[in-house]
């Protein structure tokens, strides 16, 4: 089986110091077959004994063992489709690989999620006096998607995928406005760029994006990406839905923030597309 896989399959029965390892392999596996086992240590805060025995247990005769076969792990699958397919997968195979990684992505993200972070960033959001969706490449239809869901709250909402308009968006800006940038890798010039000048202008920067990467650094708040999807080489499957239901989340903050007075204006928003649909047999009966 993929290391990646079995770490993560068997990240809840870690004991706490090798869980720390774990999630930080996790977060950047390219970034850990690079580290020296005292890197990996002090990155997860444990010693580096603790590595080595983190190591044998997904049986790795050393650190350098186990770097190899985490390695190999990240060359697996198809190139410029997905780490999780083979090229001689059938159709049964591969639709059961792509749920399967979605699930586990989703279910890990679901783990390392903190509470604290998304309340701090629903409440930047409940009371930004607009809010601005920033994604390029895979990421723009991601911050399409979440303009289509917070247009409901009564501010002005936009989503943006060209870096021009970004950066006149984020020099425009104001101490209140919300820009939320969206970006797995958060490794993108121009992104990061854009968080710099939307910080300058006194805006707060929301970053969906992996952690400690260069945008995150330069965000208000960080809401991670933990799933080990090298976009670099494969193309966004997980990482986007992830996404998506961070964003979700994100929403559903808002939406509960507003309280159960607000539910009279999304109910007038979902009665105005009654007319343009074909009724039910239940809205005949």
């Amino acid at each position: 089986m993929n290391l990646l896989v079995q770490i993560r399959d068997r990240l809840e029965s870690l004991n706490k110091s090798e869980r720390k390892v774990a999630q930080v392999i996790l977060r950047d596996p390219n970034t850990a077959t690079r580290l020296t086992i005292a890197a990996l240590a002090q990155a997860a805060s444990v010693s580096e004994p603790t590595v080595n025995r983190f190591c044998r247990n997904f049986e790795a005769k050393g650190y350098p063992d186990f770097k190899i076969q985490l390695a190999q792990s990240l060359a697996e699958g198809t190139p410029y489709v997905s780490r999780s397919v083979e090229p001689d997968d059938t159709a049964e195979q591969y639709s059961d690989k792509i749920f399967s990684s979605t699930i586990a992505a989703l279910d890990s993200t679901r783990k390392e999620v903190d509470a604290k972070l998304v309340t701090k960033a629903v409440d930047y959001l409940s009371q930004a006096k607009q809010i601005s969706f920033f994604g390029l490449g895979a990421s723009a239809a991601v911050a399409m998607d979440a303009q289509h869901k917070f247009f409901r709250f009564n501010l002005p909402v936009a989503h943006y995928d060209d870096v021009m308009m970004m950066r006149m968006v984020a020099a425009a800006a104001r101490t209140g406005d919300v820009i939320v940038i969206i970006s797995y890798t958060g490794r993108t010039r121009d992104l990061v760029e854009v968080a710099e000048i939307a910080r300058e202008s006194g805006a707060t920067v929301v970053g969906i994006t992996s952690e400690n990467s260069p945008l995150a650094k330069v965000s208000t708040v960080v809401l991670s990406v933990p799933c080990p999807e090298d976009t670099d080489v494969y193309m966004p499957m997980t990482s986007r839905i992830v996404q998506l239901t961070l964003l979700d989340v994100l929403a559903t903050g808002v939406i509960l923030r507003r309280g159960t007075d607000f539910q009279g204006h999304l109910k007038k928003i979902k009665d105005s597309l009654k007319a343009t649909r074909y009724p039910t047999e239940l809205d005949e009966q």
